[in-house]
């Protein structure tokens, strides 16, 4: 292999994986990376976690120095070197070295871009007061705890409750700050279907936190040395310190002054090779427009794992090997207040926003391991599927113990295009400490293969305000009393065979219990008595999910009870 000069255009995630792969694969290659910040290679997703206290030491977050770089793989790493302009004809870049002021030009043969994503700012009076800070380097992070220090903060308020959003409401908390969350969407973690965020916003709540959704942040004030952030609905919070996780955008203006590609998202387009339109060009990370492998949308993805293994990708081809980005499923994990917030592929919404109809989900609470063996806790889960075939389109899941171990189970499951009757036989690891001989996997997979085989078909919760479907639980008398459907007819499960009478068969009769399970047995018994049943999925757990906040009341469950028994 001949000498190659490569210049890498930013580090962190993508641009260091680049590499470092690529000296693997040529020894001979002369390799430069340009960043513009004082660190070349650092943990970004552990920023949170260093202003809350749990990261105690900075150095902790450096992943690899320039010497590092240096040393092991013969890669010369200049730091504080912003470059400003790409001459393609030339085949040249512009650098900008930040300490001295001087601007030099440097050639390459393959050029590499990994500039990342900018947190956004929007233009709103008052967004540039002191105290508004925003989270993606080290120095911010160290800003933000340098000022809750010396300023003693009390108060906080986080703007955006997405990912980062999450994690600095907790980690602010966790320094004794009182937080208030404002989110402009009607929920948290917008990524989510919004019956999966309202878990979340329970714990948020339950934990003191001052949470507003639906209502968008229209501008700040200073007041009194202290920050005034009012909404759109006429609402004022006061605070100490202001945090902005509104999102990221990606810094495509590199290469768009280039006279480069972008997509329709903003982000860099390139090919599955992650070359750009220039043949002597390739992009990484959160700054490139990549292919959601669901829907096969183009769409934004800044998240570690595909920049990383997009650095590879670019490596490989600039060495001459075959090799293809296969896009991403948006596989994320986040913490918050004892929770862990997992999710893998599309969701209800991006699945209708992409114009996909022929799909349908399934909800399951099962305990992370074996209910006998202390500690067992729920998982929420989610698993939406392509009908009528069953193909894994998306999962998601929200508890305290196991979500993440069962979303990579299915994370993978989705990349080999597996379907839920797949799932019914995965053969997963089982001790009582660890799962159960069902695992949770395994009962997605059953209940959505059941609703498939037409053995459970299934209802929609959506509809429940204004079905005219009999409501049946057959819930215990104690469980029913401790909060219901409103319009729902009780008959516990173990009577249900010898009250058959009391049900209407020129109506649809939709089955709910706890968490599922009950009401699947429900279902069988009644569907071989000749009824028309569906299954309610996920029991009154799924139904408080949907409905936090209340259901406009049908019917009570006394007046359809009279109702039927007149007919009878």
């Amino acid at each position: 292999m001949g000498t190659r000069r490569v210049l890498i255009v930013g580090g962190v995630a993508g641009g260091a994986s680049c590499a470092a792969r690529l000296r693997r694969l040529d020894e001979s290659g002369e390799i430069i990376v340009f960043e513009r910040g004082p660190y070349v290679s650092f943990a970004n997703c552990g920023l949170p976690y260093y202003v809350g206290n749990v990261i105690q030491e900075e150095k902790k977050l450096l992943v690899a120095t320039p010497g590092l770089f240096r040393n092991r793989f013969n890669i010369e790493v200049r730091t504080g070197h912003e470059v400003t302009a790409i001459d393609r004809q030339a085949r040249e870049i512009e650098v900008r070295e930040a300490a001295s002021g001087r601007v030099y030009r440097e050639r390459y043969d393959a050029l590499v871009l990994s500039p990342g994503a900018a947190p956004v700012r929007p233009p709103l009076p008052g967004i540039d007061l002191e105290g508004i800070f925003t989270l993606r380097t080290i120095p911010d992070s160290r800003s933000i705890r340098e000022w809750i220090e010396k300023r003693r903060a009390r108060r906080a308020v986080v703007v955006g409750a997405g990912f980062i959003g999450l994690e600095m409401t907790e980690n602010l908390a966790a320094r004794g700050l009182e937080v208030t969350l404002l989110e402009a969407a009607p929920q948290v973690m917008p990524l989510l279907d919004r019956e999966m965020a309202n878990l979340i916003e329970h714990r948020l709540r339950k934990h003191g936190v001052h949470l507003r959704t639906g209502d968008p942040v229209t501008d700040f004030e200073a007041k009194d040395g202290e920050l005034l952030v009012k909404t759109k609905s006429r609402q004022a919070f006061l605070a100490e310190m202001v945090i902005l996780s509104i999102g990221v955008k990606p810094e495509s203006g590199l290469a768009r002054a280039a006279g480069l590609d972008i997509g329709a998202t903003g982000g860099i387009r390139v090919d599955a090779c992650m070359r750009t339109s220039d043949p002597a060009i390739w992009a990484v990370g959160d700054a490139v427009e990549v292919r959601d492998a669901v829907t096969g949308t183009p769409c934004l993805a800044p998240l570690a794992g595909p920049a990383n293994r997009q650095g590879r990708i670019a490596a490989d081809s600039i060495a001459g090997r075959p090799t293809a980005f296969r896009g991403v499923q948006a596989t994320a994990v986040c913490g918050c207040f004892g929770l862990t917030i997992a999710v893998t592929g599309a969701t209800e919404k991006r699945l209708h926003a992409c114009g996909f109809t022929d799909f349908q989900s399934v909800y399951l609470h099962p305990n992370q391991h074996v209910a006998y063996y202390p500690g067992a806790k729920p998982i929420h889960m989610k698993l939406t599927y392509q009908v009528p075939g069953g193909r894994i389109l998306g999962a998601q899941a929200v508890g305290e113990e196991g979500v993440e171990r069962r979303i990579d189970v299915l994370s993978m499951a989705l990349q080999k295009q597996a379907t839920v009757f797949d799932l019914e036989e995965a053969e997963l690891c089982y001790a009582p400490q660890y799962g159960a001989a069902k695992d949770p996997v395994n009962l997605a997979g059953m209940v959505a293969a059941n609703a498939l085989r037409g053995d459970v078909p299934l209802a929609e919760w959506e509809e429940i305000p204004v079905t005219d479907a009999f409501l049946l639980d057959v819930r215990d008398p104690h469980e029913f009393a401790a909060g219901s459907i409103p319009g729902a007819v009780n008959i516990p499960l173990p009577q249900l065979s010898s009250r058959l009478a009391e049900l209407p068969r020129e109506r649809e009769i939709w089955v709910q219990c706890g968490v599922g399970q009950r009401s699947y047995y429900a279902v069988r018994l009644l569907a071989q008595h000749g009824f028309r049943v569906k299954n309610l999925p996920g029991g009154f757990t799924t139904f408080k999910a949907f409905y936090s906040e209340g259901l406009s009341k049908p019917p009570s469950a006394e007046a359809r009870l009279t109702e039927q028994r007149e007919k009878i």
